[in-house]
């Protein structure tokens, strides 16, 4: 098995705009994940990533997991108007989200993507882990510490893996190694877009102690692709010392348009 090589992370401080409540212990967490599809519709046919932010701040979610998400491209920044100035992340992120960490995965001649954590949270720590298979198909494990009041740690994994077999089981190989460094106790979320439409991940998860949202709630992952028709269960939200409540799949407008994933919601209770 491959070892887990770290690779760029990004963080920002928070903003003056929302003010955390140190004292009150937090319990319930909304989450979100969702693959941006690089800020575009299914197809490659429409620049989307205003609607997407748009529909994102709805949720009022306090964790939003990102897969494929840019952080620049020099190309499509000169081709299209509405553009942002900012990465996409921090554009997702806005007022809204104080802090961001962003994992670069994949670079090429006109830019890079990755994935990223929106937090309501102060970000203690962060790590991209670089889990590419052979220099195929640039996957990577964002992992953050986050300071929840009420809780010395919580941890927040954001997942990307690959579309061959082999290569996820040897990426799934090593998220449990990472796992297996946390703290016993503390609360862990995963989410993101696993790839398994064979549905292999959760047994080998579940050594781990994960529980995967969807098949708690409804005896199988959900089905998230196509976003308009989804027929795979490529995205999942797992926990371990926490509980997950009433999951949904966001597959109708304007969700359906806005990415080729339907996004994924969560109540996590720690």
């Amino acid at each position: 098995m491959s070892e887990i090589r770290r690779s760029e992370t990004v963080t920002t401080i928070p903003t003056p705009e929302i003010v955390i409540d140190r004292v009150t212990a937090v319990h319930r967490l909304q989450v979100l994940t969702i693959n941006t599809h690089k800020g575009f519709t299914a197809l490659n046919r429409r620049f989307i990533l205003p609607e997407l932010r748009d529909a994102v701040r709805t949720t009022e979610a306090d964790l939003v997991f990102l897969q494929e998400v840019l952080g620049n491209h020099d190309r499509h920044a000169k081709r299209y108007r509405d553009w942002p100035t900012t990465p996409h992340y921090e554009f997702l992120a806005d007022s809204m989200w104080p802090q961001f960490a962003y994992g670069r995965n994949a670079v090429y001649p006109n830019g890079h993507h990755g994935n990223a954590l929106l937090s309501k949270f102060p970000i203690i720590q962060h790590d991209n882990h670089d889990v590419t298979v052979h220099g195929n198909e640039q996957r990577g494990l964002l992992h953050c510490v986050l300071d929840v009041p009420g809780h010395r740690e919580v941890h927040a994994i954001c997942v990307h893996l690959g579309l061959r077999e082999s290569h996820r089981q040897n990426q799934l190989g090593l998220l449990c190694d990472l796992l297996a460094t946390l703290s016993p106790e503390a609360p862990v979320i995963v989410a993101g877009d696993f790839n398994d439409w064979r549905l292999r991940a959760d047994n080998l998860l579940a050594e781990q102690s994960l529980v995967e949202a969807f098949r708690w709630a409804y005896g199988m992952p959900a089905k998230s692709f196509p976003a308009r028709y989804p027929l795979l269960c490529l995205d999942r939200i797992y926990v371990r010392n926490a509980t997950s409540h009433e999951p949904v799949v966001l597959s109708t407008r304007p969700w359906s348009h806005l990415s080729d994933h339907a996004p994924l919601a969560a109540e996590i209770r720690l």
